[in-house]
């Protein structure tokens, strides 16, 4: 598995204090002195005891100086000094660079995207996208797997963010969702610099250092929805505003952070969006994104999906058979039942199937 810089700054070994200099170089200087003595010169006693002060307190005061230039040195070219010790030592974790997950095959291609439809046979349009995109991944021999930015626009319920945690699954990459609607989604994308109410980093950035995975998929929902966020000194940040040079390939490869006040390499994230509805999506946003247009769940879909996962959580037959009735009841209302109903009832099938029998 290959393993990228993420971070444009000169990272040092962690942990490598003047202390840890100073041990080195003295043990290195013992050694190198100890060399040139043959073992008959220290055969007696007394030559014995003079090899253990082979290096002078003249040596030591000349190896601390040392040390201490190099700590200097490196912390003039590091370019992270202007950090809290704490958001340092998270930044300095990242000198051996992050994982870039990849597919090993387009024959292991083949096999996720075939599973994956199994599954959710409705979101076809998605699949396909996806499926293409990790073919074309191994065909270009790119060091990993980068899933081009996508927006996953149809009526509620139909499982786009459950799409999107299983193909976070298939991958084995983590996972980070952000309401749209809420939690003021432009800073917990891009983050937040000095001078707004709390100062923090993004989710995206939070996601990459915590597992050192480069290419995570972050699930944004309900980007109609997102909203404005307003410091307090005035200024504004919308979301569609935050995500534009985070999608664009070429700004996203140098991504200056407002919290960190450093670039990072942001172009391996696999962006996935949902929508109900295009509208309200600002236009330079939809630009950026791959469209996918998604069609209600049908009932007969529905029913295959509420089996296998009652498979899954153990469910009796009579539980399923049940449920797939109460689907079937529904197809003719006005309100037809979504998804998202058919996992309330798996849920509430487990917790009564695990309730213990009154005697």
């Amino acid at each position: 598995m290959m393993r990228i810089p993420f971070v444009e700054a000169r990272l040092f070994p962690v942990g490598d204090s003047e202390a840890d200099l100073e041990y080195r170089f003295e043990n290195h200087l013992r050694k190198l002195r100890e060399d040139k003595q043959s073992v008959e010169e220290l055969s007696d006693e007394d030559d014995w005891h003079r090899s253990r002060d082979i290096v002078t307190s003249r040596d030591r005061a000349r190896i601390r100086r040392w040390a201490v230039r190099i700590i200097k040195g490196r912390e003039k070219v590091s370019g992270i000094m202007h950090l809290r010790p704490e958001d340092r030592k998270a930044i300095e974790m990242l000198n051996t660079g992050v994982q870039v997950i990849e597919i090993e095959s387009e024959v292991r291609a083949d096999e996720i995207a075939a599973a994956l439809h199994a599954e959710m046979p409705w979101m076809a349009p998605a699949t396909e996208l996806f499926w293409q995109a990790m073919r074309l991944s191994v065909r270009s021999g790119m060091a990993g797997f980068r899933l081009p930015p996508l927006l996953l626009n149809g009526p509620p319920g139909i499982g786009k963010s459950v799409w999107a945690r299983k193909v976070s699954e298939v991958l084995q990459v983590p996972l980070r969702t952000i309401d749209a609607a809420g939690e003021q989604a432009s800073f917990a994308v891009a983050g937040s610099q000095r001078g707004w109410g709390s100062a923090h980093p993004g989710k995206p950035i939070q996601t990459v250092i915590q597992h050192k995975v480069a290419n995570p998929i972050i699930v944004i929902d309900e980007i109609e929805k997102a909203g404005v966020a307003v410091s307090t000194n005035g200024a504004r940040c919308s979301l569609p505003d935050a995500l534009l040079s985070l999608l664009e390939p070429a700004t996203a490869a140098r991504w200056e952070c407002p919290f960190y006040q450093l670039r990072f390499d942001m172009s391996w994230i696999g962006w996935i969006l949902t929508s109900n509805s295009l509208a309200g999506i600002p236009e330079p946003l939809q630009t950026r994104l791959n469209i996918v247009n998604l069609s209600p769940v049908l009932p007969s879909d529905m029913i295959s999906f509420a089996q296998r996962e009652g498979r899954k959580r153990g469910l009796s037959e009579l539980s399923v058979e049940v449920i797939a009735e109460v689907i079937e009841r529904h197809q003719t209302r006005r309100q037809p039942l979504n998804l998202r109903s058919v996992n309330r009832m798996l849920a509430r099938a487990e917790v009564l199937e695990k309730q213990p029998m009154l005697q």
